[in-house]
């Protein structure tokens, strides 16, 4: 990360923390109405309630509330208000998750394997991913893996001139395997350091387009061994507690090592976050609050507790 990077980032959470807090936020009132209260059991119901209805779902839920009322019988925190033990808790439920993607130079590509369902944001964050690791000295080609819809092998062809990286890509219908064979053939003979490669978007529920991102594997594995290095899973989450089932279907088929979570800036809560940690605690690498490069950014569980909860980092 580059020495500008940390006032770039502080600003991205500023962002991240407006667009959650738009609207009637759904912890503010709650939260606000503890302050100079007692943290009782009817404070604790009312907030249980508002998780619920945050998407953090009710295992998440259940854990979140009686690590508050563990924490609030303390002698510590007798003497915190909600809003900062609600803070803490958080942090601490998201820290697990705090891995950011690191690429290094290699002798043979290392190959990022993105995929989740359809219109989720996949191709915006590999052309996103692209500009990153670009500005970090990597070279990077660009696999057109989503044959099925053409407008997604155009968007990814402008956004390998926006990020100045190679692409491979084929006619719209061509076997994805194929062309994430062809791209890996380019980046091994051309020595790039990075292969970001789309998949069609598909339901977790689909068995034949999930059996597709099997064979892509072995495609990527007679390469490299070890690859895929990493296989990216994009979640929106505007889709709450269905994100939830995508990530632990994909999981399950494909060996899941990291997530994005993108459209938070069309999600009032963001609560589906705790959930997904609560549940399968997979690393969060990155997450989306807009189109623009700048709208994503490196997960940081402090900053996102911020964010949610409406509080300041101390």
């Amino acid at each position: 990360m580059s020495i500008d990077a940390e006032p770039e980032q502080r600003g991205f959470f500023a962002k991240l923390k407006q667009r959650l807090n738009q609207g009637k936020f759904w912890l503010g009132s709650s939260v606000a109405s503890a302050f100079g209260r007692s943290i009782d059991e009817d404070v604790l119901a009312t907030l249980e309630d508002q998780l619920l209805l945050a998407d953090v779902g009710i295992e998440a839920t259940e854990a979140l509330i009686e690590e508050l009322r563990t924490r609030a019988r303390s002698a510590d925190g007798k003497e915190k208000a909600l809003v900062e033990l609600l803070r803490e808790c958080v942090t601490d439920a998201l820290k697990p998750l705090e891995h950011p993607l690191q690429i290094q130079k290699s002798d043979s590509p290392r190959v990022v394997l993105v995929v989740g369902v359809n219109g989720t944001g996949k191709t915006t964050t590999i052309g996103k991913l692209a500009h990153r690791f670009k500005a970090q000295g990597l070279t990077v080609l660009l696999a057109a893996g989503d044959t099925f819809r053409a407008a997604a092998v155009e968007q990814l062809h402008r956004w390998a001139e926006r990020s100045e990286s190679t692409i491979v890509s084929q006619d719209e219908g061509a076997d994805p395997a194929a062309v994430v064979h062809d791209a890996l053939t380019a980046a091994k003979s051309r020595g790039i350091d990075v292969v970001l490669a789309d998949t069609a978007g598909r339901l977790h529920t689909a068995g034949g387009l999930m059996d597709e991102l099997d064979k892509i594997s072995r495609v990527v594995k007679r390469f490299d061994p070890d690859a895929p290095h990493e296989v990216l899973l994009v979640l929106d989450a505007t889709q709450g507690q269905n994100a939830l089932t995508q990530a632990i279907e994909f999981e399950r088929r494909v060996g899941v090592s990291g997530l994005v979570i993108t459209k938070l800036d069309g999600s009032a809560k963001g609560g589906i976050v705790l959930a997904i940690a609560r549940r399968l605690g997979l690393p969060i690498r990155f997450i989306g609050i807009g189109e623009s490069i700048e709208d994503f950014d490196v997960f940081k569980a402090a900053e996102y507790a911020d964010a949610l909860v409406g509080t300041e980092t101390k």
